[in-house]
């Protein structure tokens, strides 16, 4: 049995078709994190700059993304809000949308605290030295803010890259979809279900673990510079 179902898996372009899919989840991943981060940091400086009412606002934003499961919020952008709304938005474009926006709420709270915690002095000294507010923040606080975030950034990240696995349930042609397609195709041999899944657990595991290198790395790195 484990002998026709490597057969399978080895016939075609059933590897091809899985890398494939692997593809289309990073791709949703990378992109996702790379706009949710440059969206989280914007909230982030906001959030420590503005009044109470502003502040009122990115916290319902925060919480509902901290609240509401990821697969209603792909089911409203990919179902609800088209069909109300008359338009038709792609698989992959409302995934990474959703991811997007969900990273960017928690990457600014991570963001937010990560800039309270840069001593006054320095801000005080900024002032001092005549430097506007932008400039505070664009060369003194954000940069410092990123330094002690990229611990949970890298951890945000795993986050994300796992929770792609339920793409299949808007039809976005990722490695679990795929694998599930080689799955039901050849039906009759009940070992390749394992054999399938295997791969794709080993594949995440792979691109997991090397972010989860870079975060012992960056924590060692701090560490030592202490």
């Amino acid at each position: 049995m484990w002998q026709s179902a490597f057969k399978i898996l080895l016939s075609g372009n059933n590897i091809t078709r899985i890398l494939g899919g692997l593809e289309t989840t990073i791709v949703i991943s990378l992109t996702s994190i790379v706009l949710g981060t440059l969206i989280g940091i914007v909230l982030g400086a906001l959030w420590t700059l503005s009044g109470k009412w502003v502040k009122l606002v990115f916290k319902i934003y925060l919480e509902i993304f901290r609240i509401i499961p990821t697969i209603p919020l792909l089911f409203l952008f990919y179902y609800i809000l088209p069909r109300d709304l008359g338009v038709n938005f792609p698989a992959v474009q409302v995934s990474i949308l959703v991811f997007a926006l969900w990273f960017a709420a928690e990457f600014s709270d991570i963001i937010r605290g990560s800039i309270q915690s840069v001593p006054r002095q320095q801000r005080e000294s900024a002032f001092a030295l005549g430097l506007s507010t932008f400039q505070i923040f664009r060369y003194v606080l954000i940069p410092q803010g990123l330094l002690t975030a990229i611990s949970p950034f890298i951890n945000l990240s795993t986050r994300i890259i796992k929770t792609t696995s339920i793409l299949l349930l808007i039809s976005v042609t990722d490695v679990i979809t795929v694998g599930q397609q080689i799955i039901e195709a050849n039906s009759q041999n009940t070992v390749i279900p394992i054999l399938i899944y295997g791969i794709i657990a080993l594949l995440y595991w792979l691109v997991n673990a090397v972010l989860g290198y870079l975060t012992d790395y960056v924590e060692g790195k701090q560490i030592n510079g202490r």
